[in-house]
């Protein structure tokens, strides 16, 4: 083990945070974590350590190590923030819960349903919070959305339609293995639908066709899709309507309706101011939307973690726990399912979903019994 230190002055906080991961996201989670008086970082690390030493050194982090565990069995560390690819967060959630640690994971918990169950049994078991990291709640215009719903400002709700639309097409590496546009994209949306309807959904209907990156089409399964539609049926007979398209050339295009009994409430894209150009072939905003997901979601990385550090100072639980982020990946699943076979997908068709709306809530039962039986079934 191989720590190393630069003399910074630091006002004490109440949770001392390790970071794993010193890459895109985690200088993302750094700088939200500077605008929590709850939280004070102690420690990062990443493979390439300079990069760990140089975000150290940006953030005023006493200690950083190119090694991950030496952030989870840190004896001051209260909380660790998970920022690492996919692949390791599954193992380094688990290893978290076994120091007794308290977890920040960015989504998605695991790669696959059998090793998600197993990281939310571990740390219900060992007693620690686990965060899912969907910040897309967190958003100020997304959750004033949700407290319209909730007030009933807009009466009973009968609908909700949402759309994300990336600027660019992501390279063809990344969508390889990935699970497919309704695993890496429109987990968002469909985690966004369960969050205003407010209830659990009970079938899904989707399809998905390739229109802007033809290379992708060689790959198998929703992979091969850059373009969808969802519908997801709640309670009620009430409907999500959802479309995703990897293609937005004029920005990310990301937004929400809710329609009630009273009325309506929508969100807008974001810009990056409120200006508007008036010109004699032209009136509209004189800047185009935010076209990088950092940038459009930057309050929202910070009102997460100031909710996940709330939740810790307060003993609350976690504002969006692990099963919410396994609820999001059997609604994506079910998705991919759905389009493959051409036919609405009933949720209880898959046996995790049984599992996470137990009253139990997925906790202290077999992980590995569970994770077997669970994966036999599918």
């Amino acid at each position: 083990m191989e720590l190393h230190h630069c003399r910074v002055e630091t006002s004490m906080k109440v949770i001392n945070v390790g970071v794993i991961g010193a890459g895109r996201i985690g200088i993302v989670h750094l700088e939200a974590l500077a605008s929590c008086a709850d939280a004070k970082p102690i420690i990062i690390s990443n493979p390439t350590v300079s990069k760990a030493q140089a975000a150290a050194e940006k953030y005023n982090v006493p200690e950083w190590t190119a090694n991950a565990d030496d952030v989870i069995n840190h004896p001051d560390v209260d909380a660790v923030w998970i920022c690492s690819p996919s692949s390791f967060h599954a193992d380094q959630i688990k290893a978290c819960a076994k120091a007794g640690k308290h977890v920040f994971c960015e989504k998605p918990i695991a790669t696959d349903m059998a090793e998600t169950i197993e990281a939310i049994n571990a740390c219900a078991a060992a007693n620690v919070k686990l965060m899912t990291a969907l910040q897309r709640r967190f958003d100020p215009n997304f959750a004033r959305v949700r407290q319209a719903i909730e007030a009933g400002e807009v009466g009973e709700l009968v609908q909700v339609k949402l759309c994300s639309r990336d600027p660019s097409p992501p390279p063809f590496q990344y969508v390889k293995g990935g699970g497919g546009i309704f695993c890496d994209m429109a987990v968002h949306d469909l985690d966004m639908s369960r969050f205003l309807m407010g209830s659990e959904p009970k079938k899904i209907l989707a399809v998905g066709s390739c229109h802007i990156d033809k290379s992708i089409k060689t790959l198998p399964g929703p992979e091969a899709y850059d373009t969808a539609t969802i519908i997801v049926e709640y309670e009620g007979g009430r409907t999500a309507t959802i479309d995703v398209c990897r293609q937005a050339p004029y920005g990310y295009d990301q937004r929400a309706e809710a329609l009630g009994t009273k009325g309506m409430i929508l969100t807008d894209n974001m810009y990056p101011n409120t200006a508007r150009l008036y010109l004699k072939d032209f009136t509209g905003n004189a800047d185009m939307p935010f076209d990088f997901f950092m940038s459009r979601y930057k309050e929202a990385y910070i009102q997460e973690t100031l909710a996940f550090c709330k939740a810790l100072v307060e003993d609350l639980p976690s504002p969006c726990s692990g099963e919410d982020g396994l609820m999001a990946l059997i609604m994506s699943v079910a998705a991919g399912m759905s389009a493959e076979q051409n036919r609405w997908v009933e949720f209880s068709e898959i046996p995790e979903v049984r599992a996470c709306t137990d009253p139990a809530h997925c906790k202290i039962i077999d992980p590995i019994e569970f994770a077997l039986e669970a994966t036999h079934n599918l």
